[in-house]
């Protein structure tokens, strides 16, 4: 019996992630056993300051990966929108699960919609991105940083703090949540982050038996929207502290398929954006995310995103910062 380790951060998203891919190895592979290393990242300890002021997203995965060149993990599962484009020396991102959902909802025990918000409405959420367009649509409301795991952003709209906030769908839908919340509405104007609903599977380099193994989970589709973003990301150079959209997704036309690429940067209140959609057939789209990047800096991206960047929790940053 093969035994393989996975490292997942601790929280109940993480590890139900953890164990949907888990299973899914398990009831692949008959001769496998797979076992969960529970880790409590970094980012999941400071919950008193924005993401973006400790580092980034990066801290939801860099313990994961240092048990992994330790030697401690043969795997690491992460939501995939918190993988930086950059993979440290050692490690692979091998397979990208099938995407589910990936739009926002706005969720409230007061408001049926985001329309019906009054005035000066307090909405919570953790993401610049979100914060950019939801000001550029509604700039007259008060958007307030909001942390901690799922159940706890929860709790806190119960308690009143929010008027109302916004999470990923897919999240409160794989913990089984949405049975709890009044009033829900897709936020459908919003492009959503680099690879929000699939999950992201890490390996130790030069491993072929586990490569096979995860392999067994990776959506091609997925696989190539994903890069696809990933790549944009990495041209851009957009870190946390920038509002940045990107999404790849299949569109049709005329019985034919191919790829829309839309990617979206601005300042975090909403008032100055850019964006670009762009469409390729599926065999041209290799390369779609790049062309997209490098069109948007020849128009001053980089100018946009540096500005941004300084307007980015500016309240909420130390002087030495």
């Amino acid at each position: 019996m093969q035994k393989i380790r996975i490292a997942t951060r601790a929280s109940q998203l993480a590890l139900w992630q953890a164990n949907f891919v888990k299973e899914s190895i398990e009831r692949r592979f008959s001769d496998v056993e797979v076992e969960l290393l529970e880790i409590t990242s970094r980012g999941d300890k400071i919950l008193d300051r924005p993401l973006a002021l400790v580092g980034g997203k990066g801290h939801f995965t860099k313990e994961l990966e240092d048990e992994m060149l330790a030697g401690n993990a043969d795997i690491a599962v992460h939501s995939l929108k918190d993988v930086p484009s950059f993979i440290p020396e050692g490690l692979e991102l091998a397979a990208i699960t099938r995407r589910e959902d990936q739009r926002d909802l706005f969720i409230s025990h007061k408001y049926r919609s985001l329309d019906e918000l009054p005035e000066g409405a307090v909405v919570g959420t953790t993401s610049l991105r979100r914060r950019m367009q939801l000001l550029h649509r509604r700039g007259d409301l008060d958007v307030r940083d909001l942390r901690g795991n799922v159940n706890t952003r929860l709790r806190k709209l119960a308690e009143g703090e929010y008027d109302a906030i916004i999470l990923a769908y897919i999240g409160l839908k794989r913990l089984n949540l949405l049975k709890d919340i009044p009033h829900m509405e897709f936020m459908e104007f919003m492009i959503p982050p680099m690879g929000q609903g699939a999950l992201g599977i890490e390996i130790v380099s030069g491993n072929e038996r586990i490569r096979e193994i995860v392999m067994t989970l990776d959506d091609p589709d997925t696989h190539l929207f994903s890069e696809l973003e990933r790549e944009f990301i990495a041209t851009i150079g957009a870190g946390c502290s920038a509002p940045v959209a990107v999404n790849a997704r299949w569109d049709s036309i005329e019985g034919m398929d191919r790829v829309e690429f839309r990617a979206l940067i601005g300042y975090p209140n909403g008032k100055r954006m850019m964006g670009f959609s762009r469409y390729a057939k599926i065999g041209e789209a290799k390369g779609l995310g790049v062309a997209v990047a490098e069109d948007m800096i020849r128009q001053g991206a980089m100018e946009i995103l540096e500005e941004a960047e300084k307007m980015a929790y500016k309240d909420e940053r130390p002087d030495r910062l």
